[in-house]
C-alpha cells in the first residue's frame, strides 16, 4: 500500500499492528477518548522500599510494558541498574516503553533481547551498537518509534499502556513528591516523565536524595507515586549535553547557523512576540547566538522559546529577550539550573508540548522551528533515523511535532564525508516535505515551492544564495558521486508512525 508520502507499506504490517497508513499532515479535530489507569489505593506516609528487587517482585509480571524516561541522557545510571535485576529475576516477553533510548542502554537492551526478556519495544529512537542489531533483524517484532508528541497522545488514548514505570528522579520525599530541581544529579524539567507519572499503573521513583517532606516543587506527585527506591546514585548530569546536543564549534556549522538567523531576521515572524523552538544538532543549537544580536540590534522580544532548552536560550530570557521558556526537556546543566531560579522557565509536559489530539499544543503556536537532518530529498522529505548505509541511528524526538511551525527550517551540511545529505529520494521518510518550508546548507538555501511569500522575501538578502532544492542535491552529487543502492532484506524491522500514528514508512532489514 503506499500511502500519502510515496512510500510502500506492508499491508501485513498495517493489520498485524492495527494501524492506519499516513494520508497527510492536516490532524483535523477527531474526537478521541482518553484512557484511565489502575491505582493502587495507599494513604502511606512512607513509600520506601529497600531495592529495586524488591519493588519489581511487587510490580512486575511477565508481558508487562515498562517505561523509563532519557532526562539524563548519556548520564543515566537508572536504567541498567533496573534491568540488571529484572534480568537477573527471570522475567520474560516485557514491552520496553521509553521516552527516549540512549547509548548508554544499548548493552544491556540487546542482552535482554537475546535472553526473551524484551520482546516488543517502543520509543522515539535508538543509536549505536543497538541501532545496528535492530537493523540486522536482532528482534523479531518491529520496533514502533513515535515522536514525543504522538508518545503522549498513544499513552493518553491506550495505544501505550504502561504497567510499571521506573523514573529517575535527583529529589524526592518518602510520600513520592519529586522534582529534577533539587540534589546532587539535577537535571530540569520532567516533562517526558510526567506522562508515565500520571499514566502508568504503578509508578516507581528511584532517587539518590530523599528529602524531608513534602519535597517543592512537586513535579511528580505522592498522588501518582507507588514506591520510592533509595539508590546510590541517578545519574551523572554533567553527561546530559552530549552527542546530539553538544555545542559546536565546527566553522561549517557556525556558517549555517548564521545563514539560518539571516534567514529568520529578513522573514515575516522576525517582530515582536517571535516565538522560536531550536532542535539538536551543531548548527540548530548555534542559532541562539546569532540569534540574541539581531534581537538586540532590532530591538525584538521573543513571546517564548520552546523544546528542548539550552542554557543560550536561558540566557536570553535573563537578558529580557524571551518572556518566557517552556521546557519539555534540558539539554545541559545550565538550563537544568535555571528552571529552579526563574519562574519564567516553566516546565511542561510532552502533552502540553506536543499532543495533537489534544485541545490545544504548545508547538500550534510555534512562528519558528529551527530543526536538523541526516537526509533531505527533492520533495523536502527528511530522515532523522537511518544513516546512509540504512542502518537506524538516529530518533524523531519532536522533530514531526516542531515541524507544525509556521517556518520550519532544516539545517544540515551539503555533505558528512563522502555520503551526500541532500539527496533524490531519503532513506526513511520522518517528516514529510509538506511541513519543511527552508532547508539551509553552507552551499546555499533551498526554500519549498510551496512558500512564495518566503521566496520573494530571501531572494531580495545580501548574501543569501537561494537556489532551488534540485541544484543543492546535484551539488552534492557531484562531490561525493551516487551511492550504491542499499540492499535489504524482506523483514521489517521498526515502523515510523507520524505523530497522529499513522505510519509513514517503514525500516526494512539491512542485508549482512
Amino acid at each position: 500500500m503506499e500511502n500519502k508520502a510515496a512510500r510502500h507499506i506492508p499491508e501485513t504490517v498495517l493489520k498485524s499492528l492495527a494501524l492506519k497508513p499516513f494520508s497527510g499532515v492536516e490532524i483535523g479535530q477527531p474526537e478521541v477518548n482518553y484512557v484511565g489507569h489502575q491505582v493502587n489505593i495507599t494513604t502511606g506516609e512512607n513509600k520506601v522500599v529497600d531495592s529495586i528487587a524488591d519493588v519489581i517482585k511487587k510490580t512486575l509480571k511477565d508481558g508487562m510494558t515498562i517505561s523509563f524516561h532519557h532526562h539524563f541522557r548519556n548520564g543515566d545510571y537508572v536504567f541498567n541498574k533496573v534491568m540488571d535485576q529484572i534480568i537477573a529475576l527471570g522475567y520474560r516477553n516485557l514491552t520496553l516503553a521509553p521516552s527516549s533510548l540512549t547509548g548508554v542502554m544499548n548493552d544491556k537492551i540487546i542482552a535482554a533481547i537475546k535472553q526473551g526478556v524484551i520482546t516488543n519495544i517502543t520509543s522515539s529512537g535508538m543509536r549505536g551498537s543497538l541501532g545496528d542489531f535492530i537493523s540486522h533483524g536482532g528482534l523479531k517484532q518491529p520496533v514502533i518509534f513515535r515522536s514525543h508528541g504522538n508518545r503522549a497522545r498513544s499513552i493518553e488514548e491506550g495505544e501505550i499502556k504502561i504497567d510499571v514505570a521506573f523514573l529517575g528522579v535527583p529529589a524526592a520525599d518518602p510520600a513520592g513528591n519529586a522534582n529534577g530541581q533539587t540534589g546532587k544529579a539535577v537535571f530540569g524539567s520532567l516533562g517526558y516523565a510526567l506522562m508515565d507519572a500520571q499514566y502508568a499503573n504503578h509508578v516507581v521513583l528511584l532517587t539518590d536524595n530523599i528529602v524531608d517532606y513534602p519535597c517543592t516543587p512537586a513535579s511528580i506527585k505522592q498522588t501518582q507515586v507507588d514506591y520510592v527506591v533509595k539508590v546510590d546514585e541517578v545519574g551523572d548530569p554533567d553527561k546530559i549535553g552530549t552527542g546530539a546536543t553538544r555545542f559546536t564549534k565546527d566553522p561549517k556549522e557556525l556558517k549555517i547557523a548564521q545563514m539560518v538567523n539571516q534567514v529568520i531576521v529578513n522573514s515575516p515572524y522576525f517582530k515582536n512576540g517571535l516565538s522560536f523552538q531550536t532542535g539538536t544538532g551543531g548548527a540548530a543549537l548555534a542559532v541562539s547566538r546569532y540569534l540574541r544580536q539581531s534581537m538586540l540590534d532590532q530591538h525584538v522580544k521573543a513571546s517564548f522559546a520552546l523544546g528542548g532548552i539550552t542554557k543560550p536560550t536561558c540566557d536570553l530570557m535573563d537578558e529580557g529577550l524571551v518572556d518566557k521558556v517552556m521546557d519539555v526537556q534540558d539539554f545541559d546543566k545550565g538550563s537544568a539550573a535555571s528552571m529552579a531560579a526563574n519562574s519564567n522557565h516553566v516546565e511542561i509536559d510532552a502533552s502540553w508540548y506536543a499532543d495533537p489530539h489534544n485541545k490545544g499544543a504548545v508547538v500550534n503556536n510555534l512562528d519558528v522551528a529551527i530543526l536538523s537532518a541526516l537526509q533531505i530529498d527533492t520533495k523536502f522529505n527528511v530522515n532523522v533515523m537511518t544513516g546512509s548505509d540504512g542502518v537506524i541511528r538516529g530518533a524523531i524526538g519532536g522533530h514531526q511535532d516542531a515541524a507544525n511551525a509556521k517556518m520550519t527550517i532544516i539545517t544540515a551540511p551539503l555533505v558528512r564525508g563522502r555520503n551526500a545529505t541532500i539527496v533524490p529520494d531519503v532513506a526513511t521518510v520522518v517528516t514529510p516535505g509538506s511541513s519543511i518550508d527552508v532547508v539551509v546548507t553552507e552551499r546555499g538555501i533551498a526554500i519549498n515551492p510551496a512558500r512564495q511569500d518566503l521566496i520573494a522575501a530571501l531572494t531580495k538578502v545580501p548574501g543569501l544564495n537561494v537556489v532551488s532544492i534540485e541544484a543543492l542535491q546535484q551539488a552534492a552529487e557531484a562531490r561525493v558521486g551516487k551511492p550504491k543502492p542499499l540492499a535489504y532484506t524482506d523483514q521489517t524491522v521498526a515502523v515510523v508512525e507520524y505523530r497522529d500514528g499513522s505510519v509513514i514508512d517503514v525500516i526494512k532489514a539491512v542485508k549482512d
